[in-house]
């Protein structure tokens, strides 16, 4: 009966909530005899620190307890196994919780428990905590150098489930230093081991990481994608804190979107999860993004009241990171509502910490808002010292170089995978073929042992050749299915070389085509600040400034969108639109343009007609045949546009009169290596704009085509659907 009801206790305990699991505990203590104690008592202090490792990332309130009643019955038997193991998972609660000094002292317990042991699984485990542990107090130079030596340790050790938790941790020290690239090459190495052996929860984790970082670099429809990656993975799982964290960053997403709302909806979820769990660390930063969210919709009162919340929780608990952000954000509150003395005290406060944190995103935001304080003050110079901080820190959270790296790690993924899936079938090829031996193997066995009966020997003889025959088919079928799949991967290797030789192009294009205005703003700044112009001689100068940063900011914008039309994940939204009002629309944006060189517009675009495609993609596309149209056209002459439905297509056509092609330049047309012509008056281009246009109208299921002369004109002709198929 005893043993009975002892198991009884054992299955609540790894089954019932967490209420019934800790009365089960001590039922159990109680429970055991003094005969029978020492032996009992191991078992039990194992599982108990079982259950407190499995419980932290869903309910670290239970995991606290059973870590404490392990280290309580551990002292009283001298476990020492058992002992170190309850310290360590005790204090990854306490530092969870804030609690750094007591998670420090048992941390250094444990840690001289292990050695004595001989356990460098342990040691590994309390160097991660400690890494962990210091980085959230934003102690980067000790987090890395716990963590390096748990990497050091396990490299003899070869735990590739260990190593892939320590790159998590690695990566997550240079995140909050704003040291992205590297925080990158971390991510990344633990994804490669995470994907290979299945590690669902890690991935998910490090989608989710790695998401973080393309959204601190701006890039947010690829962070989206990596968030939802990381939410299909960890949900229905225990891993609560992750999935907090998950709807956290999306809602931060909407926020910069400017999709308050449903920010909100996010940021309330989240808020749930990190109550339940009592996450400081979560609670004050939620609590900063509810203050924000609300502050745009100026539900100023709301607003302060969460972020003022939000750092009392970070100071009371010594969470570093959340002090900063939460200062800023009351900066940003009342500048806001034009309190701009509050307003500065706040910021410069927060900058302070930055400072200290050596993050960039936290730096940068506080900088602006220091800008903002200063500017509403009067003090325009001081002001505007903050504001070149702010962007030069922007620009360093967008370098090239970690976009570069994370588009070169994601097909660096792709093909991993591909090449995981090759072996795949190599090994079932394999598998086949030794099937084969072993049914050969089988007929002459049968053939030698069955030779008393020529008629069921030459029965079995010709079913085991049937069987064969079978096989060889089956055979032939799976080496051509590997010959096609070797093919389909030559064919992905060599997108992968075309898209990489777009890349390089893309690149030496941007350096190009940003220089000059960049380099023209900056000498006008170098000019205002020397006082070499007057006041009137800058605004002659801007009309000229401004009309390159639109080129820029329009080269940029088509630029985006159609990398981002690249990306498996980016969704063309095909719906109804009114091409008669995009058309004339874009006429009206680019009418300016026109009149400078003389050219006017002769219009026949039928009204009330639509098409079903993708509004932007085509707005994209006329807005480059009008400029390509400008660029080409002699002073004084006409552009011709014309739109009508014609057999349940829609035609676009745009006409010039000006320099026209010859049928080499037009054979080059829609490539990736197009070289860029000076127009009329040498206007400049890249080159690339056809190559878009092509790419996004057959995107919405259309064709593109063009009919050209020397010296008589050009006309462009795109055909889209009236109605979706």
């Amino acid at each position: 009966m005893r043993y009975f009801f002892t198991s009884f206790l054992l299955l609540i305990i790894f089954t019932g909530n967490a209420a019934t699991r800790n009365s089960a505990v001590d039922s159990l203590l109680k429970l055991l005899g003094p005969k029978d104690r020492l032996k009992a008592d191991t078992l039990t202090i194992n599982r108990l620190n079982l259950l407190s490792e499995n419980y932290f990332q869903s309910t670290p309130d239970s995991a606290y307890y059973y870590a404490q009643k392990s280290i309580s019955l551990s002292r009283s038997i001298k476990y020492d196994k058992g002992l170190a193991n309850g310290l360590l998972q005790s204090a990854h609660v306490d530092y969870f919780k804030g609690r750094t000094t007591e998670a420090k002292q048992q941390l250094d317990e444990a840690i001289a428990i292990f050695k004595k042991l001989n356990d460098i699984k342990g040691q590994i485990a309390c160097y991660q905590a400690y890494g962990g542990m210091y980085t959230l107090i934003a102690d980067y130079e000790l987090a890395l150098k716990y963590l390096n030596l748990a990497v050091n340790l396990n490299k003899d050790n070869g735990n590739e489930l260990l190593q892939t938790n320590l790159y998590k941790g690695l990566g997550n020290v240079y995140f909050s230093r704003g040291e992205l690239s590297k925080a990158l090459d971390y991510y990344y190495k633990g994804l490669f081991i995470a994907i290979k052996n299945h590690y669902a929860l890690l991935s998910g984790n490090l989608y989710n990481n790695i998401g973080a970082v393309l959204q601190n670099m701006e890039v947010y429809p690829n962070a989206l994608v990596h968030f939802k990656k990381a939410l299909n993975l960890l949900q229905g799982t225990d891993n609560i804190q992750a999935l907090g964290t998950i709807n956290q960053n999306i809602g931060e997403i909407l926020l910069a979107q400017n999709d308050y709302d449903g920010a909100i909806r996010y940021l309330n979820t989240a808020n749930k999860i990190v109550n339940t769990q009592n996450d400081k660390d979560g609670l004050s930063s939620v609590y900063t993004d509810l203050g924000l969210a609300y502050a745009a919709k100026n539900d100023f009162a709301r607003a302060n009241s969460y972020i003022d919340t939000s750092l009392q929780i970070a100071r009371k608990f010594k969470i570093v990171y959340n002090q900063a952000y939460a200062l800023v954000g009351l900066a940003n509150l009342y500048n806001q509502q034009h309190e701009y003395q509050k307003a500065y005290g706040y910021a410069l406060e927060g900058q302070q910490l930055s400072v200290k944190l050596g993050n960039l995103a936290v730096k940068a935001s506080a900088a602006l808002q220091m800008s903002k304080a200063l500017a509403g003050l009067g003090k325009n110079a001081d002001a505007y010292q903050y504001l070149n901080q702010y962007i030069n820190l922007k620009e360093q959270l967008k370098s090239n170089e970690s976009i570069e790296k994370s588009t070169s790690y994601n097909f660096e993924l792709t093909f991993a995978l591909k090449e995981r899936q090759l072996k795949q079938h190599q090994h079932e090829r394999e598998m086949l073929f030794q099937q084969r031996s072993q049914r050969q193997r089988l007929v002459i066995a049968i053939f030698l042992i069955i030779i008393v009966g020529m008629l069921l020997t030459i029965w079995i003889y010709y079913r085991e050749k049937k069987r064969q025959k079978e096989i060889n088919t089956k055979l032939e079928l799976k080496n051509t299915e590997v010959l096609h799949q070797k093919t389909d991967l030559d064919e992905q290797a060599k997108k992968l070389n075309e898209l990489n030789h777009l890349k390089d192009r893309l690149i030496a294009i941007l350096a190009h085509d940003l220089r000059a205005p960049l380099s023209t703003l900056k000498g006008l700044f170098y000019l205002l600040r020397d006082s070499s112009i007057t006041h009137q001689e800058m605004l002659d100068m801007l009309p000229a400034v401004l009309k390159q940063l639109d080129y820029t900011s329009d080269f940029l914008d088509t630029l985006l969108f159609w990398v981002n039309s690249q990306m498996e994940s980016f969704d063309i939204t095909l719906k109804p639109f009114s091409v008669s009002e995009l058309v004339l629309n874009e006429i009206d944006n680019y009418r300016d343009e026109a009149q400078k060189k003389g050219i006017g517009f002769v219009t026949d675009v039928a009204e009330n007609l639509t098409a079903t495609a993708d509004p932007n993609s085509i707005r994209i596309v006329v807005r480059n045949l009008i400029t390509n149209a400008i660029k080409f056209s002699h002073r004084d002459d006409n552009i011709e546009i014309s739109a009508e439905e014609k057999e349940g297509k829609v035609i676009v056509k745009i006409k010039d009169h000006g320099i026209g092609m010859s049928k080499e330049q037009l054979n080059k047309l829609f490539k990736s290596r197009m070289d860029s012509i000076a127009g009329t008056q040498n206007e400049s281009g890249t080159g690339m704009g056809l190559l878009f246009c092509k790419d996004l109208i057959e995107k919405c299921n259309g064709e593109i085509e063009v009919e050209s002369k020397p010296g008589i004109g050009t006309e462009f002709t795109f055909t889209i659907p009236v109605k979706c198929k």
